[in-house]
């Protein structure tokens, strides 16, 4: 086609005017900057979804059964049946409660959540986040009878106790004498200290076995509820298996899936990351008036030579076919720099970790990166339809040139 061999020509060729070459520079260049930008931009909003929803799920549970207005006393037998619902793969009892504790440095708010540690390690993640001890050692009798608690790292460190010192738990809820309320309390051995990586979980839970804590609310044998967990690759179908579940065990039962008890925040995190696309894709934009003007400049150059070409015998859609083509040029080369530049770019982040964040302030300690091959996908196409839409008027316009007005 000799469109594209003029094309080329042209791309090439030295402009009397240099600042026109220096125009379509600049908007490869501005292409290439933004893509890059918004690769990086979604991958980091990815990657910081995800790095979320596995910190919240390493800690909770893909679905919580529970019973409305009451506590679930034939736990046991409930739980074997939610084990035979298709997709699930572990299911534990779980008290919950909040209370005060107090250490060597003074006294905390804490969450006491009771576990059965045997269950609760195919459930929650919390044998893997322990930094001192085991979830096990929870189940172990002590010499002392005083039982066993496992705490969040920053929870330790704010009562500066280790493993092997004493807590106490206070209890608002105590017995009512002519004195009034007198608290309860209940000193506890720390067995163990974990660290999910989340602040808000790290300094303010605790885990005792579900009979310690049943003991300490002299609740009677009892449980608030169920925690589930589902398949790996049915995470994003956790309601499915909910009304699996409630199926199974009655409907005096909810089932609540970490989607819908997590929704408010990730829909955030969606309205942001779609917000951060549109604001990115102006630099794009910004690229691709450039490549107008540029074109329109090349075409008031290239008026005498258009002139000729038609003489010749070219039509007006080869004249158009010639601009646009230089147009696609500038687009793809763009796109492909900044795709390549974007994807270098994430992969250094996501290798070397240089920028750290504070762990009281984010969920995580590195920047989370997470390239999804649909966001580039779309970032790419999104980048040349603007560059050629950016060319259509350029190419008309030279189309448009009579050789008799500009050769006589």
């Amino acid at each position: 086609m000799y469109e594209w061999f003029i094309s080329f020509r042209y791309l090439r060729a030295r402009h009397k005017q240099r600042f026109i070459s220096l125009i379509s520079l600049i908007s490869v260049a501005g292409i290439t900057v933004g893509v890059m930008a918004l690769i990086v931009v979604l991958a980091v909003y990815s990657g910081f979804t995800d790095g979320l929803r596995d910190q919240i799920l390493g800690i909770n549970s893909h679905i919580i059964v529970q019973q409305p207005g009451s506590s679930i006393r034939n736990y046991e037998g409930v739980r074997e049946q939610i084990l035979t619902v298709d997709g699930v793969t572990g299911a534990t009892p779980y008290l919950y409660t909040q209370t005060l504790m107090s250490g060597a440095a003074g006294g905390s708010g804490v969450i006491l959540r009771g576990i059965a540690p045997d269950s609760a390690q195919g459930v929650i993640s919390l044998g893997e986040q322990m930094i001192r001890g085991s979830i096990h050692d929870l189940s172990q009798e002590t010499a002392s009878r005083v039982p066993p608690i496992i705490l969040g790292k920053n929870l330790a460190e704010e009562l500066q106790v280790a493993v092997g010192d004493k807590v106490r738990l206070i209890s608002s809820s105590g017995p009512l004498t002519p004195m009034g309320i007198i608290p309860k309390i209940k000193t506890c051995a720390v067995s163990g200290i974990f660290e999910s990586g989340m602040y808000e979980y790290d300094s303010s839970l605790a885990y005792m076995t579900i009979a310690d804590v049943q003991a300490f609310l002299e609740s009677g044998d009892m449980v608030h509820g169920i925690e589930v967990a589902v398949m790996r690759n049915m995470l994003n179908q956790a309601d499915r298996v909910a009304s699996s579940i409630i199926d199974e065990i009655g409907t005096t039962f909810v089932a609540k899936d970490w989607m819908s008890m997590n929704s408010n925040l990730f829909a955030a995190f969606k309205l942001e990351k779609i917000g951060m696309f549109i604001s990115l894709t102006l630099i794009i934009l910004v690229a691709a008036l450039n490549i107008i003007s540029a074109l329109i400049m090349v075409v008031m150059e290239k008026e005498k030579d258009i002139a000729i070409l038609k003489s010749m015998g070219a039509t007006s859609r080869s004249i158009m076919k010639i601009f646009f083509f230089q147009g696609l040029v500038i687009a793809f080369s763009g796109t492909i720099l900044g795709v390549a530049g974007g994807l270098g770019l994430c992969e250094l982040l996501s290798r070397y970790k240089f920028i750290e964040l504070p762990s009281n302030v984010y969920p995580m300690n590195t920047l989370p990166i997470k390239v999804l091959p649909l966001d580039v996908t779309i970032v790419a196409i999104a980048a040349i339809i603007i560059t050629l839409a950016a060319t259509i008027y350029p190419s008309w316009k030279a189309s448009q040139v009579h050789p008799g007005e500009v050769l006589s």
